[in-house]
């Protein structure tokens, strides 16, 4: 049993603002995005924009309890909810099943600073440091951490109490919350699935993680396939969800199919010169990809993978658009895919195109490759 998969519903939310139109016109419009270099200099980043929490998390106690990156998921989630029609339907979202894609929270930062500081001087450092981490973290910090946490909001709020499932694993994850979720509503497991992720970029912590692997850009701007001079990724808050259903369920209740999504291929190479090349070459068959008319790229940026993801497509596609996503709303790690995916998606359901492909490899190892098309 196969059945068509479709995308009914999408939320959108990042740096160009939020829903699937402001995306769209931002990227018709090809200016650069909007950055900011000065709070963690020298590493630029795409901030999240201003929103109504309100509109999507009514109450204030559930915005008070929740991270940034919390709450931003959480806000995609509901505009989704009501792209597909269905935020209202109580009996459809208690079927609703929920995959996320997501890293973890934030640090409590004056510990950690404390914590460090004392450490210089300690004369027994390990013991120094166990003795810390045990009475200076609060109780409620490592479960503030948790990936799961924002399906469990999601489900609070919004009242989506199917099953659901996380993915931790960055760019590779988003691939695999898309993935199953493809797979378990074309086979027949189930009808409709909200599929998505959120990442919060404008934190200490994650610019310390990633410029310890040399991954950051910095001082400044530079598109994505331009960045030479030094190469790295520019990291941006945004959210992505899309909903999911087997086209007969979409039919049987009026809902407008955007797209079709299509099998997702994944891989996991070792980044040795050539094998995103090789991959790139294997997923896009296995993936099915015919005629694509544009080609939706979460490139990261870093070097020499960049160049050498570049180079394929444009082997693959020639003569063909490819949009990098980090010019757009930069690198959202666990929501590259669901977010390349969902543009996908308003490119041919309201650009009209025929068919859009979709790539997400990783700045360190795994890849993926969809395709979106007309219904």
């Amino acid at each position: 049993m196969s059945r068509a998969v479709v995308v009914t519903g999408i939320g959108l939310v990042s740096c160009a603002g939020e829903g699937l139109a402001a995306h769209l016109d931002a990227l018709a419009a090809g200016t650069p995005p909007r950055t900011d270099a000065t709070t963690f200099a020298p590493y630029p980043v795409h901030p999240a924009p201003a929103l109504a929490w309100d509109g999507q998390i009514p109450k204030k106690s559930d915005q008070r309890q929740m991270e940034a990156w919390q709450r931003l998921g959480v806000y995609a989630a509901g505009l989704a909810l009501d792209s597909a029609g269905v935020k209202d339907d109580d009996a459809f979202k208690q079927a609703l099943h929920l995959v996320v894609a997501a890293g973890g929270g934030e640090r409590d930062y004056a510990v950690d600073g404390a914590i460090l500081t004392g450490l210089r001087d300690a004369a027994d450092p390990g013991a120094y440091l166990n003795e810390r981490l045990q009475n200076d973290l609060r109780p409620t910090l490592f479960l503030a951490q948790l990936s799961n946490l924002l399906a469990g909001n999601i489900a609070i709020v919004h009242g989506v109490s199917g099953a659901s499932r996380t993915f931790m694993g960055e760019e590779a994850a988003g691939v695999d919350a898309l993935r199953i979720g493809q797979a378990r509503i074309a086979s027949g497991q189930i009808d409709a699935m909200l599929v998505g992720g959120s990442y919060s970029a404008e934190r200490p912590d994650v610019m310390v993680v990633h410029e310890m692997g040399g991954f950051l850009r910095k001082p400044d701007y530079a598109a994505v396939f331009a960045r030479e001079d030094a190469p790295g990724f520019i990291l941006g808050s945004c959210a992505a969800f899309l909903m999911l259903e087997a086209a007969e369920t979409a039919a049987a209740r009026g809902a407008r199919a955007l797209a079709r999504l299509g099998p997702v291929a994944s891989d996991r190479t070792r980044r040795a010169p050539g094998s995103v090349s090789t991959s790139l070459d294997a997923l896009w068959r296995q993936a099915g990809i015919g005629q694509a008319q544009a080609v939706v790229s979460g490139a990261t940026g870093v070097a020499a993978i960049t160049g050498e993801e570049h180079a394929r497509l444009s082997a693959l596609a020639p003569d063909r658009p490819v949009h990098a996503l980090g010019d757009l709303i930069g690198h959202g790690l666990e929501v590259t895919a669901p977010f390349g995916a969902a543009l996908a998606a308003g490119l041919v359901a309201d650009r009209g195109l025929s068919e859009v492909a979709v790539t997400a490899v990783g700045h360190r190892r795994g890849e993926g490759v969809l395709r979106l098309m007309a219904v």
